[in-house]
């Protein structure tokens, strides 16, 4: 009887998806009732929960179907961050540009030095250093959302966020060539590598940007499109990026950079409305996240990530509160500043899966440095976050899904 199923029924994505937003609404509503807890912590911990780690509900073939999922999502949480930061506007005020220049260099000193010294190879050590320099978008616009938090703290976290993360990007491609030679490569790939992916994701960027744009500005008078033109156009740039080996998380975040730069100010893309849909990436996305954690990562190489996590936290904390307190910005603003740029997630995790690409097995140690380093900062990040936003008072709720009185 060959029309049967085999047994046990294969996971395609739709049935990935399907756990994955089930199981993700049941935890972040087990979080809601916790009044200081946000519902990512819920998403991950339910994530866990039912990962391979766990149960094993959601098994390591049904997390690869999920994968596609992932991307998108990331991507989207990307763009949108990228829309974030106003060239124009931090041209005409270098002060949060030279903080961020400043956060960065520290961050990979601190981590390379930190690293170099407990004995890690120099290459390892400078390619870690550079993804150091990410902050988690999700994480930033998850809490700020939940919390209706609004104002010059959360604008200046979203804004230092996106540039970190284009920061890393750039590090990490320039310290590429080194990591090339200490592997062996021949001079012209150590070279040319990370300039046609530096160079190749900035061009498919700005072109998907610019048409987007372009189609935005004829089709103006049917805002209703608005938010497909968005997803297609994004999901042209990250295919493309993918087909020609170029950077699908580089992409995304520059597009939201090149769309708020192309736009003339009587434009709304910047400020389209992403609405609740929106709100199922988040649930995906943290509870794949929290599905990959490994317990047995942390016995391996739990001391090595606590010292990368300390000297990351020590970089970012002294450099930024110090920088801003020092020109006039509050104290606890400052500190909430430098708190919202601690947890570390997607973009991390796609720079060490790049590495993992270019250099397989040598850099086996790093993959679960930072695997371990994410999953401590994804799970911490959130109630950080929202310590943070609540330590900014720029918050219009006390507690999560509680509305002040």
């Amino acid at each position: 009887m060959n029309f049967l199923p085999d047994w046990p029924p294969t996971y395609t994505s739709q049935i990935a998806f399907g756990i994955l937003l089930l199981a993700g609404a049941l935890g972040g509503y087990l979080a809601h009732r916790i009044s200081w807890l946000p519902s990512i912590t819920g998403f991950m911990a339910i994530g866990f929960l039912i990962g391979p780690s766990g149960i094993d509900l959601l098994t390591q073939s049904a997390l690869e179907q999920a994968r596609p999922l992932i991307g998108v999502a990331l991507a989207l949480i990307l763009y949108r961050l990228g829309l974030s930061l106003d060239l124009r506007a931090m041209l005409r005020d270098r002060r949060l540009l030279l903080v961020a220049v400043a956060e960065s260099v520290a961050t990979f000193l601190a981590c390379y030095g930190c690293l170099v010294w407990m004995g890690l190879s120099a290459f390892l050590a400078a390619l870690a250093a550079s993804i150091a320099i990410s902050s988690s978008p999700a994480v930033l616009i998850h809490v700020a959302h939940e919390l209706a938090a609004a104002g010059p703290t959360t604008e200046r976290a979203k804004e230092m966020v996106a540039i970190n993360n284009l920061f890393a990007f750039l590090v990490f491609s320039a310290v590429l060539p080194f990591a090339h030679l200490a592997t062996d490569a021949d001079l012209g790939t150590a070279l040319l590598q990370p300039i046609y992916q530096l160079a190749g994701s900035a061009l498919v960027a700005f072109a998907s940007a610019w048409l987007l744009v372009q189609i935005a500005r004829h089709t103006r008078s049917a805002p209703q499109y608005r938010f497909a033109l968005v997803v297609g156009a994004l999901m042209l740039g990250v295919g493309i990026a993918d087909s020609l080996l170029l950077s699908p998380l580089f992409v995304p975040l520059a597009m939201g950079v090149a769309v708020r730069s192309l736009e003339a100010e009587s434009e709304t893309l910047s400020d389209i409305e992403f609405g609740e849909t929106f709100e199922l990436f988040f649930i995906v996305l943290f509870v794949f996240a929290g599905s990959k954690i490994k317990p047995a990562l942390f016995s391996q190489i739990g001391l090595l990530a606590l010292a990368f996590i300390g000297a990351r936290f020590l970089a970012k904390w002294l450099i930024v509160h110090g920088f801003l307190w020092r020109h006039g910005i509050g104290h606890r603003s400052a500190a909430a500043t430098a708190l919202l740029l601690m947890p570390m997630a997607g973009l991390a995790i796609g720079l060490v899966q790049t590495a993992e690409q270019l250099f397989g097995a040598q850099v086996e140690t790093l993959y679960a440095l930072i695997l371990v380093a994410v999953a401590l900062l994804e799970t911490l990040g959130p109630p950080l976050a929202a310590w943070a936003f609540r330590l900014s008072g720029e918050t219009a709720k006390v507690g999560t899904g509680r509305p002040a009185p």
